[in-house]
């Protein structure tokens, strides 16, 4: 996404996109719908914490560790294969997001290395730091061009820079742009995705939008299936507003199907059943 122009706030104008306002509102009923939930007035902890889990597993399947559920709720070593790896990763990303929220509005960039250093969890000197000139990225699922160390920089700053200027634009633009952006980056050498839909959550989150987290993106994402994923992200990255809207609609339609999981997670609870 290009972050310079007239428009002192790009993000903004993209809410004008043909169909992203219908997206708009249409995530913002059914969020609104999960938040009026009966169960929420007593149990919204455990509602949290069931999304939190569900995102996880989500997120991991789209980066290649695609386990049952109750094969995420029951382990505890995720360092014993690379599969396991990416599921503790991601569990560790949930986990950390909600710790973020205060710093994302004054310092992204420094909320996105703790993110990388979180889910890499080493002591490389590759984590934690966006990737210099030369270095590899190891994100073999998304397979478009790589842009350049110093192109990588610069949009960064630029995404940066929108954020703490803060925009009047929709939340799930906003975290739409967050999350297209860096998956079109890939600005670090491993963990792209996974940090990438961390941030998306932290957005949708600290904007009010999903001020509980109990709206679990990942899991609509996942079962969107990987390859609408791809097949929007390339809408994203071409630039076009056709493109962009269909990114902006199919992860409003993410959002949605993350609500109607934790609505289901609702009618457990309310029946004794969870």
């Amino acid at each position: 996404m290009s972050t310079t122009g007239a428009n002192a706030d790009p993000l903004s104008a993209l809410g004008s996109l043909p169909g992203v306002a219908e997206s708009v509102e249409s995530v913002r009923k059914a969020v609104d719908r999960v938040y009026g939930h009966r169960i929420m007035r007593r149990r919204s902890n455990a509602i949290t914490s069931e999304a939190a889990l569900r995102g996880a597993r989500g997120s991991a399947a789209l980066s290649g560790a695609d386990w049952a559920l109750e094969e995420v709720r029951r382990r505890t070593d995720f360092g014993a294969d690379p599969e396991a790896r990416v599921v503790g990763a991601a569990l560790r990303l949930g986990a950390e997001a909600g710790q973020l929220l205060s710093i994302w509005r004054q310092s992204p960039l420094r909320v996105l290395a703790r993110l990388h250093l979180v889910a890499a969890a080493s002591g490389d000197d590759q984590v934690g730091r966006p990737r210099q000139a030369g270095e590899p990225v190891d994100e073999p699922l998304i397979e478009l061009p790589l842009p350049q160390a110093d192109e990588v920089s610069g949009r960064l700053e630029g995404l940066a820079d929108l954020i703490i200027a803060g925009t009047s634009a929709p939340a799930l633009v906003t975290a739409a742009v967050v999350h297209g952006e860096l998956l079109a980056l890939r600005p670090f050498t491993s963990h792209n995705g996974l940090v990438a839909r961390a941030a998306e959550r932290i957005v949708l989150i600290g904007s009010g939008l999903d001020p509980k987290a109990i709206c679990p993106a990942e899991v609509g994402h996942a079962e969107l299936g990987r390859a609408a994923y791809l097949a929007a992200l390339d809408g994203y990255v071409s630039g076009t507003p056709e493109g962009m809207a269909a990114w902006i609609a199919h992860c409003g339609r993410a959002v949605e199907l993350g609500v109607r999981e934790s609505t289901a997670v609702c009618e457990a609870l309310q029946r004794g059943a969870a």
